[in-house]
């Protein structure tokens, strides 16, 4: 095992720090001992005495990228299933699902992910849509904002819904006009049906290979950091598992909210949240731990289940899954435990009752440390953002998700002048509250620097023809990294320690093999990561004969 006070200098490198004082945003070289930075420098600066000095060749390096609301199990557990966010129609779903089939012809269930209501006719998938292709084995299919599952009519005979099935709290079943379910599965539907499904048929060797794929995917996009937005027992499980795999440490760095859901009954919702603080109070590592709770509020635009102030363009609307009444006990709970709150909140109607019940929360419980989160803010009414500020609430939100290629129906269902209030990100910066960005993966592709095309220039990494969509709201590449870097870290309390190149930091880096600062935006999606560091050791390589041979001297120098 390398000496953990082995000094490693890294110079001849264009560093981009993320500190947030613009004299000191770029660099030339820093130090690494150990697993931290220990000086960063610019042209003209005494460098410190090194063990082993790498030269950069003038490649770009960033702090490393901290996916701030993700889904490990279900990112790994998507990589391994039918992709269909490009499928433009119902005739290309159903050709994707019978490649699949013809592909494993022994297999007993057939799931894929990522499909978009406007693909499917009048944005009403039905059972007989996928039966007209496949109708033997039962059929799953997630949609790309993963709140709703469509499937055929053998997946309804397994899920075992008839016409007296009930409607769960905060979630449909659609039917048709005589009352038999039509195959789509809305909301808490789709999470107590079909996903309860999917972890009963589960095994932990699925999951440990689903985790494995997230864990591989991740360090080769530069992510040295992940929030995961909704634990449970199973995820926890197999990331423990994960760790005990690697003596006790993990490649990327997790932080979990704990799943809570609403029961309709306080004492059993108190007793969730009991039981995240129990989890949050055990001896946790810089690899993983749990830090709160995660709370939806509200469904999405796209199937018009966002809880709205003012009702959709077809005259729709949806309550919250969470009431107020429901939700206060549980963030006051939540709160005087001290553990961080995040509420899923695309509506304008659920981040303001989200809002009313952490201001209850601050009244009752009185002046503590705090950092709460709202997640998405998709639609936020004007004064959100400053708000936020005032209460000290995270804004965290998810550029990928206002891809043009992906936004035709979301503007669609709301039809009118809120459109043009679409994912605000400057909003929140000129309120002053923290802005996080991250890729909710697996509703969205998990890779970091498309996140950040997105953006800077609003326009579309799925599919780069496509025009910027409202691109007023765009922002400097500068000050997107800063947020999926800086910002993304300080959103779980970790931005004294790790987010900035910076000396005392954690030495989580990544190194690119192109100047996104200098080319065009769309090197952004053109280039690649060379290498990723993680506690001053290498955990990705592009370059095995190169770049992870000069950066052996950290490889197992331990982490904070």
């Amino acid at each position: 095992m390398t000496d953990p006070e082995t000094t490693t200098l890294f110079r001849n490198g264009r560093v981009f720090t993320a500190e947030p004082d613009p004299a000191s945003t770029w660099a030339d070289a820093f130090a690494v001992t150990g697993a931290t930075i220990s000086w960063v420098g610019r042209d003209g600066d005494e460098e410190p005495a090194a063990d082993r000095v790498v030269d950069l060749g003038g490649r770009l390096v960033l702090p490393g990228f901290t996916d701030a609301h993700t889904h490990l199990l279900m990112m790994g557990s998507a990589l391994g299933q039918v992709y269909l966010t490009d499928a433009r129609s119902l005739d290309d779903i159903r050709q994707s699902l019978l490649e699949a089939r013809a592909a494993d012809p022994e297999a007993r269930e057939l799931r894929g992910r990522g499909w978009l209501f406007d693909a499917v006719p009048g944005g009403a998938p039905t059972a007989a849509m996928i039966d007209a292709v496949i109708d033997d084995i039962p059929v799953y299919l997630d949609a790309n904002d993963y709140h709703s599952c469509w499937v055929n009519t053998a997946a309804l005979a397994e899920l075992g819904i008839t016409s007296d099935t009930p409607d769960p709290i905060g979630g449909e079943i659609v039917r048709d006009a005589e009352g038999e379910a039509t195959g789509l599965l809305l909301e808490t539907a789709a999470t107590q049906y079909a996903w309860a499904q999917r972890d009963a048929s589960a095994t932990d060797a699925d999951r440990d290979a689903d985790v494995e794929r997230t864990l591989a995917a991740y360090v080769a996009t530069g992510v040295t950091g992940a929030v995961d937005m909704a634990l449970d027992e199973f995820g926890l499980a197999a990331l423990r598992r994960a760790q005990e795999r690697r003596g006790g440490e993990l490649p990327v760095r997790v932080a979990a909210h704990w799943l809570v859901t609403n029961t309709g009954d306080d004492a059993a919702n108190l007793a969730q949240v009991e039981h995240a603080a129990r989890l949050a109070a055990e001896p946790g590592t810089p690899w993983l731990r749990v830090v709160g709770i995660k709370l939806i509020l509200d469904g999405v635009i796209d199937a018009c289940t966002a809880a709205m102030r003012q009702p959709y363009a077809d005259g729709s609307n949806a309550d919250p899954i969470w009431p107020l009444e429901r939700l206060a006990p549980v963030v006051a709970a939540a709160d005087a435990a001290g553990l961080q709150i995040a509420m899923h909140a695309i509506g304008d109607f659920a981040s303001g009752i989200a809002l009313d019940a952490i201001e209850a929360a601050v009244a009752q419980n009185g002046d503590r440390p705090r950092r709460h989160r709202i997640e998405h803010l998709e639609y936020a009414a004007p004064g959100t953002a400053e708000r936020m500020a005032r209460l000290g609430v995270t804004a965290s939100m998810q550029p990928v998700h206002a891809d043009p290629a992906i936004f035709d129906n979301w503007v669609a269902m709301l039809g009118d002048e809120r459109v043009e209030r679409a994912f605000p990100w400057p909003e929140y910066e000129d309120a002053g509250a923290l802005l996080a960005f991250s890729t909710d993966s697996p509703t969205a592709p998990h890779l970091a620097l498309a996140n950040m095309y997105v953006a800077s220039t609003r326009a579309s990494a799925l599919v780069p023809s496509i025009p910027a969509a409202q691109p007023q709201h765009a922002l400097p590449l500068d000050r997107a990294i800063a947020h999926a870097t800086r910002d993304a870290a300080a959103s779980v309390g970790d931005g004294d320690w790790r987010g900035r190149i910076a000396a005392g930091q954690a030495a989580d880096l990544v190194v690119l093999d192109a100047d996104v600062f200098a080319g065009p935006p769309s090197s952004l999606l053109e280039a690649r990561v060379v290498e990723t560091i993680l506690a001053g050791r290498t955990t990705y390589s592009a370059e095995p004969e190169t770049t992870a041979s000069s950066s052996r001297s950290m490889e197992n120098s331990g982490g904070r």
